[in-house]
C-alpha cells in the first residue's frame, strides 16, 4: 500500500454548486456577513453535499478509534497504561461526556477497537471484532507496529468509512479514545512539521503536572530520532510512532475524502491523523471542519498547517470526540439558515418592465 496513491482518487467539493451557494446567499432576505461564519459554513456543504440549496445534516454519526500506546508505561499520561478499555466502558454505559452530549444530540456513537490493550471478553464483539493487535509499541524504543500491521489498521479505517457512507450517514465527528495516544500524535506533528518536542508537548485531555510533561517530552524528543530517517513512507512513519488506531483513523479520514463524506475533526489525535492524510492527498482536508480548540500546542500546529480554522473555543480537553460534537449543532444550523431562509423578491429589469407595461396596454 502507497498512501500517495489517494492523492489522484480524492476531489475537491464542486467549486460550481459552491459559486452557485454564494449567489443564492446574495439573494437571501439577511444581508450577506450577518451570519458571521455560518455563511461560509452553509456554502461548504452545498458544495460537499452537491447541493443547492443545502440538503440539512439529519444522520450524523460519532466515530471513536480506540488503542492503547506503549509509551503511556513511562507515566507520561494522567491515566494508567492499558486503561483504555475502562473509557470505552464509559462512553457504552452512558456516562462519559460524549456519550451524554450524543443522547442530547440523538446522534449515534459507534466505537471501533483498533488496539486495545485488554481481554476482548471485557467489551461487546461489536467494538473489538476489528483489532488489528493488542496494544502499540513503545514508540520511543521501538516501532508502534509492524508495516504488514499498519496497513491493515488503515484498511479497517477505509473499511469503516465505506460502511458509514454506505449506510447513509451524512457527517462524521470524529474521535478517539486513548491513553498515551497524544504523545504519539505529538510526535507524528512535530515530525511533518519539522519542529522540536517541547513545541508540541502539551498536558493530554487527562491532565499531567510538570514532571509528567518532562517525561513526555523526552519521550517525544527519542521518538522524533526514529520518526525523521522515514518520513518519506507515511505508511512506515504511521508503524514507527503512530499507533493501530492513528493508522486506522489516518484511513478513515482518506477514504472518507474519496466517498465525499464530510468529517469533524476534534482534538490533537485527530489533527494528527489529518497532518498524515494531508501529507497523502493535499485535497482531502477540503472535506474536514475542525471542531474546537483543545488546547495542545501540536493541534494549533496541524490545523494551521493544513489552513483549518477551529468552530469552537471553550477550553475543552476531555477529547474523547466531546468537542467536535459541540460543533455539529453549529454545523446543521448553517444547514437550516441557508436552506430556509427566504430570498428577497427579484426586481424587474428594464426588458421585464416594458413587456410588463405593454401587457397592461393591450388589456384597457
Amino acid at each position: 500500500m502507497n498512501l500517495d496513491d489517494f492523492s489522484d482518487l480524492i476531489e475537491r467539493p464542486d467549486g460550481s454548486v459552491r459559486r452557485d451557494a454564494e449567489e443564492r446567499r446574495e439573494r437571501l432576505l439577511v444581508p450577506p456577513g450577518a451570519l458571521g461564519r455560518l455563511d461560509e459554513l452553509g456554502e461548504w456543504l452545498s458544495a460537499a453535499q452537491q447541493s443547492v440549496p443545502v440538503k440539512p445534516v439529519d444522520r450524523p454519526r460519532v466515530v471513536l478509534f480506540a488503542g492503547d500506546h506503549g509509551v503511556a508505561e513511562l507515566d507520561v499520561s494522567g491515566r494508567a497504561a492499558g486503561s483504555t478499555h475502562q473509557l470505552v466502558r464509559a462512553v457504552l454505559d452512558g456516562s462519559s461526556p460524549v456519550a451524554v452530549l450524543a443522547r442530547r444530540f440523538s446522534v449515534p456513537v459507534r466505537v471501533v477497537d483498533a488496539g486495545l490493550d485488554c481481554d476482548p471478553e471485557l467489551l461487546p464483539e461489536s467494538v473489538v471484532r476489528h483489532r488489528v493487535r493488542r496494544g502499540s509499541g513503545r514508540i520511543d524504543v521501538e516501532d508502534a507496529l509492524t508495516v504488514e500491521e499498519a496497513e491493515q489498521a488503515v484498511r479497517l479505517g477505509m473499511r469503516i468509512a465505506d460502511e458509514e457512507a454506505d449506510s447513509g450517514t451524512d457527517l462524521v465527528v470524529l474521535g478517539d479514545l486513548s491513553v498515551g495516544g497524544t504523545t504519539a500524535a505529538s510526535t507524528l506533528i512535530a515530525a511533518l512539521c519539522g519542529t522540536d518536542a517541547s513545541v508540541v508537548t502539551g498536558r493530554g485531555g487527562a491532565g499531567i503536572d510538570d514532571l509528567a510533561w518532562m517525561r513526555k517530552c523526552a519521550a517525544v524528543r527519542d521518538a522524533l530520532r526514529r520518526a525523521r530517517p522515514v518520513l518519506g513512507d507515511l505508511l512506515e512513519l504511521l508503524a514507527t510512532v503512530g499507533g493501530a488506531d492513528l493508522a486506522a483513523t489516518t484511513g478513515f479520514l482518506l477514504q472518507s475524502a474519496v466517498r465525499r463524506m464530510p468529517v469533524v475533526l476534534d482534538g490533537v489525535v485527530s489533527a494528527a491523523c489529518a497532518l498524515v492524510a494531508q501529507r497523502a492527498a493535499f485535497r482531502a482536508p477540503d472535506w474536514w471542519l475542525a471542531g474546537q480548540v483543545s488546547g495542545e500546542p501540536a493541534q494549533a500546529k496541524a490545523l494551521d498547517r493544513m489552513a483549518l480554522t477551529p468552530l469552537l473555543d471553550h477550553g475543552l480537553t476531555v477529547g474523547e470526540g466531546s468537542g467536535a460534537l459541540l460543533a455539529l449543532p453549529l454545523v446543521q444550523a448553517a444547514a437550516a439558515l441557508a436552506a430556509e431562509l427566504p430570498e428577497r423578491a427579484r426586481e424587474a429589469g428594464p426588458e421585464e418592465e416594458k413587456a410588463e407595461s405593454e401587457s397592461e396596454g393591450a388589456t384597457a
